[in-house]
């Protein structure tokens, strides 16, 4: 088959598996010790993402909910009741 012929041999294909196999323990703990410091930074980006937009959600809540009642607040001042109705709807 020509698609998994890559020019090498079973040799050279041994050989590289072998030294593989035995730089693995040396390499991972290297690579494991350049890589955490990366993934727990990130981590700790993430959680102070995540706090901000917890403060940034409460503060628009805030501000929606005042809005909504000053707009409460104006409607009842504009149309005065008069025994549970409006004045219009009495009116009528």
């Amino acid at each position: 088959m020509k698609l998994l012929d890559l020019g090498g041999n079973l040799g050279t294909g041994l050989a590289i598996g072998a030294g593989a196999a035995l730089l693995t323990p040396v390499v991972l703990p290297v690579l494991g010790a350049l890589v955490k410091p990366v993934i727990k930074a990130a981590i700790k980006g993430g959680m102070l993402l995540y706090e901000r937009g917890e403060v940034l959600t409460a503060e628009v809540k805030e501000t929606f909910e005042d809005l909504a009642a000053e707009a409460k607040a104006e409607l009842s001042q504009a149309t005065p009741k008069v025994k549970g109705k409006t004045a219009k709807a009495a009116a009528s």
